[in-house]
């Protein structure tokens, strides 16, 4: 039995899920070091844009909870979901659709608050997050698009 269910898995879905593994875990190591204030990180990823490491703290410091509790369903739900594709779970599907969800309000958020200066000017900062609400979607319809044909169960 096992033996038909290697044979259905199809190579991609290893690619895949380890690709997003690794991307989504970037995500979950910004969102900790950013909750963390880690001066390091923050100051090592924010500088290329001229944001000063006070100015980015006073701004995750300004998230409402609700906004912060979106930023973690949005990255820890991309993270379970690829961890749940590897290991051919259908349950990856409603994991990458919260994560959604949840990028969709805290990037909406972002978009909408107050910026530092330095930051709303920089393209990085508008760029990015549509990058990734482009790689959720596509992560959603890749696991949609399995559980459909039979690979998650």
């Amino acid at each position: 039995m096992d033996d038909d269910l290697d044979r259905r898995t199809p190579w991609h879905l290893w690619v895949v899920g380890l690709i997003t593994l690794l991307w989504n875990a970037f995500g979950g190591y910004d969102y900790t070091m950013s909750q963390l204030r880690d001066r390091a990180y923050l100051e090592g990823s924010m500088a290329p844009m001229g944001v000063s490491y006070d100015e980015i703290v006073a701004f995750l410091d300004n998230f409402p909870v609700w906004v912060d509790a979106l930023w973690a369903l949005g990255v820890w739900g991309s993270l379970a979901g690829s961890l749940l594709l590897l290991l051919r779970s259908r349950i990856a599907v409603p994991a990458y659709l919260l994560s959604l969800i949840g990028s969709a309000g805290s990037i909406g958020y972002q978009f909408t608050s107050d910026l530092p200066p330095a930051m709303a000017a920089s393209s990085a900062s508008m760029i990015m997050p549509i990058v990734i609400m482009v790689v959720i979607l596509a992560q959603l319809l890749y696991a949609w698009r399995m559980r459909a044909s039979g690979v998650l169960r």
